[in-house]
């Protein structure tokens, strides 16, 4: 007969005088206990020291798991009194039949502790049951609020019931935010593993995008044969499936004992979600029963000093070959040739974009080509809604050769960065950033746009546009919180970050003569402080260099102004845009030679007159012909509020 069925007959016994009615009640549900436990031996009964009772439980499972969460036999006995009514209905019966009650009912504290052989008044039973005390703090065991406190009732949530039964599925909360990194053997692999094997218990891994703190994770954990749990960090208060609400530190403490059922290191995908310094959350981490590893884009915080003291690590940047590593294992097949030069991403995204092509490519019967890997990123990035309606390229500009030249460098840059990354070129002190800053300058319509688009387009990026009206806010503190949001977009979905008319933002600090100048000059200020940390492609472009800060000028990789076009490139712009007019009509053939002499225009002019010759030629229901063109070069100065020249431009119906 277990052991705790022993112990309810002694506590019945203790009730005699209770009402006769609910006494053979009492009795008559014993009797069926043990009746239905004759056949377990008693091997795990044990006398009044406080070894585990056996009620049916796994005893493998019951020792494992006093031995990671540091239980003693006590402990293990106060958890099973609270797990048993779950376990079996009728001692929930006998349970409410002690109380007083006429049906099934959880235990009491006081009811547990008797059962436990503690006396109430004994300091052991606040250390086992109290708030601080292990089975509460490690969330096996629950108790109420209401009543005093021997009064209150305790229960088992229904995950570690379900553990102790030998079933083992998440909670839907933590099923939710379950990853599966790929381990890789990468720099300070070897390291994070003995540092797991020698009892560290928080790893706190820097990864800022394009690093592999994950996969580094993965990988050491792989290494010393230990499983892990790797769960993303939801934000600070999200909506279960149920509806009920979950902080960060409830849900850390599922983490931690969900870890600790399973017997894994517990790994930590945006760490930095767990809240602020003071937040309640990382006091979860002072002495978790598991090893963590926290993975965040964020250094750590020295201001969380005071309660946690982790070991800190930097997570090595993917080289190429790494990248072609995690494709392989996720896929299988080899990466098309150039799919993954200049993409940072990190390595999940990655690996979720490997998957993505992986099933376009059997589905649709199409090759693994590059262009299909970027359509795939653009895809789990969730950035295909800011990309281009069309797809634009180097031959798309219609540019002077220098500045062309300037153009091709640009995108050179940026595709070979990650290579220089991973050699350490641009590793800096003081926290400056590593990405690529170029300012287009130049008058409107000579094409600063239009190349900020090629550069995105020829790395396989999507361009957000940062809308000024939006961002620039008459409120002191606001514009820095919007512009803060803008970077992080820019970083999280790996997208060309594009300041057109930057001067109305990037504009000189002045002289300070009121509050309004003060709160100016703070902006720029912390501008220029955030486009130094910017790992990202920031393009800015402005009408009016002069306008600009002086001072962005050193944090600029490139400076490329637009001229107005010459003779020879005007020719070329109109041949670019005649051409996609179609056919044109033989009676009166357009002369761009003539045109390019004649109409010192730029490129954003020359296309617009072109769009209107279109449409003029189409309403007469004509081919477009010299004359449709020369009518709207003449309507395309006097919108601009330019003088005709004298000459005109030749022969106009």
């Amino acid at each position: 007969m277990p052991d705790l069925v022993k112990r309810l007959s002694a506590a019945a016994d203790r009730r005699r005088a209770m009402d006769p009615a609910a006494l053979a009640r009492l009795d008559a549900t014993l009797t069926v206990l043990q009746q239905d436990h004759q056949s377990i031996d008693g091997s795990g009964s044990g006398s009044g020291s406080g070894s585990a009772i056996g009620i049916g439980i796994e005893t493998d499972t019951l020792v494992r798991v006093g031995e990671v969460f540091g239980l003693d036999s006590l402990d293990l006995d106060l958890l099973l009194v609270a797990a048993a009514p779950d376990v079996d209905a009728n001692v929930g019966l006998v349970y409410g039949l002690l109380r007083g009650a006429t049906g099934p009912a959880r235990p009491t504290v006081g009811l547990a502790l008797e059962l436990a052989g503690v006396s109430t008044m004994s300091p052991l039973a606040v250390a086992r049951l109290g708030a601080s005390g292990g089975l509460r703090c490690s969330g096996l065991v629950q108790c109420g609020a209401d009543g005093s406190w021997l009064a209150r009732e305790l229960w088992c949530p229904d995950r570690v019931v379900a553990h102790l039964q030998g079933w083992d599925v998440p909670d839907p909360e933590l099923a939710a935010a379950l990853l599966d990194p790929t381990p890789l053997p990468l720099a300070g692999t070897d390291q994070l593993g003995r540092s797991l094997e020698a009892g560290v218990g928080l790893v706190w891994i820097h990864a800022p995008i394009g690093t592999a703190g994950l996969c580094l994770a993965a990988g050491a954990v792989d290494a010393i044969g230990v499983g892990a749990l790797t769960l993303r960090v939801p934000a600070p208060v999200t909506e279960s499936a149920t509806g009920s609400a979950i902080d960060s530190a409830a849900f850390l403490r599922a983490a931690i004992r969900e870890a600790a059922l399973l017997g894994r290191v517990l790994v930590l995908d945006g760490a930095e979600r767990l809240g602020p310094a003071g937040d309640r959350s990382w006091a979860e981490l002072a002495n978790p029963v598991v090893p963590v590893i926290a993975v965040s884009p964020q250094p750590w915080d020295s201001e969380r000093a005071h309660l946690l003291t982790p070991m800190l690590i930097d997570a090595p940047v993917l080289e190429p070959r790494d990248r072609e590593v995690l494709w392989q294992t996720v896929t299988g097949g080899a990466v098309p040739q150039g799919a993954l030069t200049g993409l940072r991403l990190t390595t999940e995204t990655l690996a979720r974009a490997a998957r993505d092509a992986q099933l376009v490519q059997s589905t649709s019967d199409v090759p693994m080509t590059a262009g299909l890997v970027r359509d795939a990123v653009r895809r789990v990035t969730g950035s295909a809604a800011s990309s281009s309606a069309s797809r634009v390229g180097f031959g798309d500009l219609v540019l002077p050769e220098s500045v062309a030249t300037a153009v091709h460098r640009l995108v050179g840059w940026a595709r070979h960065r990650e290579q220089l990354l991973a050699r350490g070129l641009l590793q800096e002190a003081g926290g400056a950033g590593r990405g690529i800053t170029a300012l287009f300058s130049g008058s409107p319509g000579t094409g600063k746009t239009l190349a900020a688009h090629v550069v995105a387009a020829e790395l396989g990026l999507d361009i957000v546009r940062v809308d000024l009206s939006a961002i620039v806010d008459k409120y002191i503190g606001e514009t820095q919180k919007n512009l803060e949001r803008v970077f992080h977009r820019a970083e999280s979905l790996n997208v060309v970050l594009f300041f057109d008319e930057a001067d109305a933002l990037f504009g000189r600090r002045s002289e300070v003569k009121d509050a309004h100048d003060r709160y100016a000059n703070q902006e720029v200020a912390y501008l220029l402080q955030r486009m130094e940390q910017f790992d990202g492609i920031t393009i800015l472009a402005t009408n009016l260099r002069g306008n600009l800060d002086p001072a962005f000028s050193r944090r600029l990789s490139f400076i490329v102004h637009f001229p107005d076009p010459d003779v020879p490139t005007r020719q070329r712009l109109w041949q670019a845009h005649l051409a996609r007019l179609g056919e044109h009509d033989p009676g009166d053939p357009i002369d761009a030679g003539h045109l390019a002499a004649a109409v010192e225009l730029t490129g954003g002019d020359i296309r617009n007159i072109v769009v209107a010759a279109g449409y003029d030629a189409a309403i007469e229901g004509a081919l477009p012909g010299m004359g449709h063109v020369v009518a709207a070069t003449v309507a395309e100065y006097t919108k601009l509020g330019r003088r005709v020249p004298a000459g005109g431009f030749g022969q106009a119906r």
